[in-house]
């Protein structure tokens, strides 16, 4: 299974905002940006920080993807 937070950039667009609006808003790092921007593991703390900002909750901004070899099920 890998992260997927496509969700997360859907809803900056239907929010009208850029990933810099969400790093200053937020207080991230550019890397922590660019980590999420390709879908890379962060920190709980990192996620709590985007869904308070956005005023969202985890579902809202990630989903969990089976990996294309994951055939377990």
């Amino acid at each position: 299974m890998r992260v997927s937070y496509k969700k997360l950039w859907k809803l900056l667009i239907d929010r009208d905002m850029k990933k810099k609006d969400l790093q200053l808003a937020s207080g991230l790092s550019s890397t922590t940006i660019a980590k999420l921007s390709n879908h890379e593991n962060v920190s709980m703390e990192v996620l709590i920080k985007v869904c308070a900002t956005l005023g969202v909750d985890f579902g809202d901004i990630m989903e969990l993807v089976p990996d294309l070899q994951d055939n377990t099920k």
